[in-house]
């Protein structure tokens, strides 16, 4: 028995030290070796705690924010959804350390090194991990979590389904699906002359519906959108990866009944997926890629377009001046008619609008790169396997570089282009930038404008009195208490 007692100790004994070893080095060696190197060059920040590092008062500063409101005029939305990087920031300057349990992140507000990082094409700012729950909904092989050599893969096939000429064939797929949310609405308001909306739930399912008709065709997945009601992320995945199976399986079976000189799997998204994964030229995808890829898009491009959708009603309820505007520009270029992809290129203030609602109010607060090696970044020496944070919102809102008109809305500083709208062409990050900027953008552009012109068409509106501006970091920026509004149909 003492033989076996020894043995056991000889065997497990390095292995214990080791691991105590490796705790050790990571929740109080290396924060404490970091936290010197970085003071060395004049950045400080946040004390480190061990283990939770900053995030204990990450949640208090969050949840202090969350409880209040702010002025519905108010666009100055900084302090409310990114609390601790406001407070960090006047007390440490545009950079500073703080923890994120024990990974060291680099908090990085200079605009010109936001880009450079942005920007760089050899991999030495790589997307950070995504947590098990975000890489079930979005897909761990998508495009949007993919780096190297496979995202290259991944953006080189799926390039052509966003061409000009597919995003024209799918404006007559938008307006059809706006138009039936639309002629509910005047159904519903036809006896009052008005209708209350809950504008924000209104816009998760059309842009879920858009995105099904347009990238899928005809099969409608919003049944499994993660609204609060029925987000339960393993359930979900399960759901939604059963119907997309059915999908590609029909899409299969539709192209073995045709004609065999038809090479084609369909027009759409998953055409163009499903034909990667068959071609015998090129290389190929097997069936969770595409599954994958699908989950990418459904979920990214539906938080995007409904947040832009949410945000710009909102801003034209408060300054109802340039919802007329908008309105005699949409019908001095489109009449009633559903509009067409030459229509919506004329409509120049509503393309001002949409940026400014991106500026004001971009769904992605905050972007993250982990540097793949050591590396110098302006005057700045930052290891390996730190996170830098690039906020995005704070950004936006310097008078440094959009001017001492930084939290007003006013799309005319738009008025001759992005590259001229701030004191730095690359001030607008919309949809990030460099080789990793969104490829879905000229799609949540184009969706955004047909869905808008029908609107402006049709309805005007204002803001329900029960209304609370109290934009919130859930996932994305959205309205923590949703976006009532009240609709009137202008030709009843």
């Amino acid at each position: 028995m003492g033989y076996l007692i020894a043995a056991a100790i000889v065997t497990f004994f390095p292995l214990i030290i080791s691991k105590i070893w490796q705790i050790f080095m990571t929740v109080l060696w290396r924060p404490y070796a970091l936290t010197r190197y970085f003071r060395k060059q004049g950045i400080t920040g946040p004390p480190y705690s061990v283990v939770s590092g900053s995030l204990l008062e990450i949640r208090r500063l969050t949840k202090e924010a969350r409880e209040k409101s702010i002025d519905t005029h108010s666009n100055d939305i900084a302090l409310r959804v990114l609390p601790h990087y406001h407070t960090w920031s006047s007390l440490y300057g545009e950079t500073f350390l703080y923890w994120f349990g024990t990974t060291p992140r680099v908090f990085m507000s200079d605009q010109k090194l936001a880009k450079q990082i942005l920007s760089n094409k050899y991999g030495f700012y790589r997307k950070t991990k995504a947590m098990p729950s975000r890489k079930a909904l979005i897909g761990e092989e998508g495009l949007a979590l993919r780096e190297g050599l496979e995202w290259a893969k991944h953006r080189r096939i799926l390039n052509p389904a966003f061409s000009m000429d597919k995003r024209k064939v799918m404006i007559k797929r938008m307006a059809a699906c706006t138009i039936s949310m639309l002629d509910e609405w005047e159904r519903e308001a036809s006896e009052a002359k008005y209708k209350k909306i809950q504008m924000d739930e209104e816009f998760r399912e059309l842009t879920a519906d858009i995105i099904a008709h347009t990238a899928f065709v005809s099969v409608c997945l919003c049944g499994y959108l993660p609204i609060p009601s029925n987000l339960k992320t393993w359930k979900l995945e399960r759901k939604i990866r059963k119907p997309l199976k059915q999908i590609i399986e029909s899409r299969l079976h539709s192209k073995s009944t045709k004609d065999e000189t038809d090479w084609s799997y369909g027009d759409d998204l998953f055409g163009v997926m499903i034909e990667a994964a068959k071609s015998n030229a090129g290389p190929k995808w097997n069936m969770k890629e595409i599954l994958d890829e699908c989950k990418t898009f459904f979920f990214t491009g539906n938080e995007t377009t409904s947040n832009l959708l949410n945000w710009t009603v909102f801003l034209l309820s408060v300054h109802s001046e340039w919802q007329e505007k908008l309105r005699e520009e949409v019908l001095q270029n489109c009449g009633m008619e559903i509009p067409n992809a030459d229509m919506l290129s004329k409509l120049k203030l509503l393309n001002m609008v949409l940026l400014e609602a991106l500026r004001l109010y971009y769904p992605v607060l905050t972007l993250l790169r982990e540097t793949s090696q050591d590396i110098k970044l302006g005057k700045l020496s930052i290891p390996k396997n730190t996170c830098i944070t690039i906020p995005v919102a704070m950004i936006y809102r310097s008078t440094e570089y959009w001017g001492e008109d930084a939290n007003t809305f006013n799309p005319l500083r738009f008025i001759d282009g992005v590259s001229k709208a701030a004191k730095h062409p690359n001030a607008l990050l919309a949809f990030s930038t460099g080789p990793r900027a969104c490829i879905g953008q000229n799609f949540t552009m184009l969706e955004t404008k047909t869905v808008m012109t029908l609107i402006l068409q049709r309805f005007s509106w204002s803001l329900s009195s029960d209304y609370k501006h109290a934009p919130a970091s859930n996932c994305s920026l959205q309205p923590q208490y949703g976006l009532p509004i009240i609709v009137k149909p202008l030709h009843v």
